[in-house]
């Protein structure tokens, strides 16, 4: 189950080819970080092991040497008289003993050291070792004083020497030791057989480096081709997974657009067919006003013909425009007197019709103060018609009272529109606000009318759409205590 999830949480995330680029460095990174951690120590192994082989094969040396002197002075009795040939045989093997040791190439220096129980001495010539050792001849002692470096590292370890009889051995720098090795004569300790020798095998290391960083290089090239290979054949899947995404994308952001056009249209033609009716209602009573004319009302019936024209005329222009220019809606040109356009709109339109007679009546408390506003009166005629038909339409009653009211506040320099009725009231859930804070009512498609058709829905959404968008005012509604409800507009002068 947490696998599942696991693989869930990744596969929320894309892999794009900045991914791969960074995990190829990366990789890259971490292996040349790696060859050079392997590479040191390798090297370090390699030196501590030299140092280690270094010490013993002196120490090795060094031990031979003086087993070989012990050995051959084992062989001469110090109280057994011998002869000229013997003692010169003698003297040639101790000397080609020591000589041979300094021959070789590692070694520096090789002799004897002894003590007269006051001072150190370095013997390094067969004969004066041989007088020294089978004579006990102190002259020979004259003139061999140890190097003051060799004297000093002696003295050191003199007292571990031949208190322990092992070999001591000091390291001098990287690679060069002074071996003491406990001589031995007859079981007693006479002294010390010292050798300098500076054993070097950075050869093998540099040789074993050498051929560590050749497989380093193949090892790491094969790494570096195969990271290249994935990183190439990534790089074209992922080249290939955006390039169709990508076609996706467009392909989507296309139909989005032809989405919202049509929508638009669609809103459009649903705006037409609402408004319809209503040029259609006016067009009926241009007619009538023509039928009754007569030089009695001529002046009345041409102002009216003209105010239904100039409403026909509102109606056409915004069948051509979607969202019409700004100036068309507000502007200074526009002296509009509300009280006015109100009247008119109540006694031309609502109360001419001859079927509302009994249903409903008008109380108008207009407030003769209101200022004039600049806002073509036939936008407001599309805001405050619907207003008024809603509250006809929801109203329910047989005799339905309607009041509008206006009245201007000085001090906030605003003006309210109240449209009030006495019906049942608008359903509460229409009354709800959704995210944006827009109550349900004014929203597109919702609809207080309890029968179902087409172009219900329109009035509120509209009249709300055209007084906040296009004329900055605010629309509210809400149910009275007393019964029925009221719109409220807030015009801000």
């Amino acid at each position: 189950m947490n696998d599942n999830i696991f693989f869930e949480k990744i596969k929320k995330y894309r892999i794009q080819f900045k991914h791969l680029t960074v995990l190829f460095v990366i990789l890259m990174a971490f292996q040349v970080i790696l060859s050079f951690v392997h590479k040191a120590s390798l090297q370090n192994f390699l030196v501590k092991t030299q140092e280690w082989y270094q010490r013993y094969s002196a120490e090795r040396l060094a031990n031979i040497t003086t087993t070989s002197l012990e050995l051959l002075l084992e062989t001469v009795e110090s109280n057994k008289s011998i002869t000229q040939t013997e003692k010169a045989k003698i003297i040639q093997a101790i000397n080609i003993i020591l000589s041979q040791q300094i021959l070789q190439q590692n070694v520096q220096d090789i002799s004897l050291l002894v003590s007269n129980g006051q001072d150190n001495y370095a013997l390094k010539d067969g004969d004066d070792i041989f007088s020294y050792l089978y004579y006990n001849d102190p002259k020979v002692l004259k003139n061999k004083y140890i190097s003051t470096n060799t004297l000093r590292l002696y003295k050191s370890v003199k007292d571990n020497l031949t208190g322990s009889e092992q070999i001591c051995s000091v390291l001098e720098g990287e690679q060069t030791f002074h071996i003491f090795v406990p001589f031995i004569l007859r079981g007693e300790c006479i002294g010390a057989l010292y050798l300098k020798n500076t054993p070097d095998f950075s050869f093998i290391t540099k040789e074993v480096i050498n051929n560590y960083n050749e497989t380093v290089i193949i090892y790491s090239s094969l790494i570096f081709l195969g990271l290249l290979a994935m990183y190439y054949i990534s790089s074209y899947t992922v080249k290939e997974r955006d390039e169709a995404q990508k076609l996706l994308l467009d392909e989507h952001e296309k139909y989005i657009k032809e989405q919202v056009v049509y929508e638009k249209e669609a809103l459009f033609t649903k705006r037409i067919y609402h408004t319809h009716h209503k040029a259609e209602k006016i067009m009926g009573f241009i007619k009538e006003d023509l039928i009754h004319l007569s030089p009695n009302n001529i002046d009345e019936i041409k102002y009216r013909i003209t105010q239904y024209s100039n409403f026909i005329s509102r109606v056409i222009y915004d069948m051509k425009w979607f969202d019409p220019p700004v100036q068309t809606i507000r502007n200074v040109i526009f002296q509009t007197n509300l009280n006015e356009v109100i009247k008119f709109i109540v006694d031309n339109i609502f109360l001419r019709i001859s079927s509302n007679v009994g249903m409903y009546s008008f109380n108008l408390e207009l407030d003769k103060n209101i200022p004039i506003i600049h806002i073509n009166e036939f936008v407001i005629w599309e805001i405050i018609e619907p207003l008024v038909q809603n509250s006809i339409d929801h109203g329910a009653k047989r005799t339905l009272n309607i009041t509008i009211k206006t009245c201007y506040s000085q001090k906030e320099n605003t003006t309210r529109v109240f449209i009030k009725d006495d019906g049942y009231g608008i359903m509460p859930d229409l009354l709800e606000k959704n995210k944006d804070g827009v109550k349900r009512i004014f929203l597109e498609n919702t609809s207080t009318k309890k029968e179902s058709g087409r172009n219900r829905g329109y009035g509120c959404f509209l009249a709300y759409t055209m007084a906040r968008e296009r004329c900055c005012w605010d629309l509210d509604v809400e149910n009275l205590a007393e019964g029925g409800c009221q719109f409220i507009i807030t015009l801000k002068n």
